[in-house]
């Protein structure tokens, strides 16, 4: 597994992260996020294509199965 940091503050870039579910198994189903890179002067497509990533996952919950089972007190 290789995982790139990308500085994009120092790039100048625009970004955008969205929450994307939760890594199954393991401790407390820690929360994974997407992480959108723009091109520079592009955040209008880059929140364009975040709006459709999040209405595409809209009936998914995003609450840890932890915590969703103690909201039911």
């Amino acid at each position: 597994f290789l995982s790139i940091q990308v500085n994009v503050n120092l790039a100048g870039l625009p970004a955008l992260v969205l929450p994307c579910g939760f890594v199954e198994g393991g401790t407390a189903g820690l929360p994974v996020g997407l992480q959108m890179i723009g091109a520079a002067f592009d955040e209008e497509k880059l929140l364009k294509v975040g709006h459709i990533f999040e209405q595409t996952l809209q009936n998914c919950r995003f609450v840890p199965p932890l915590i969703e089972d103690d909201t039911a007190w």
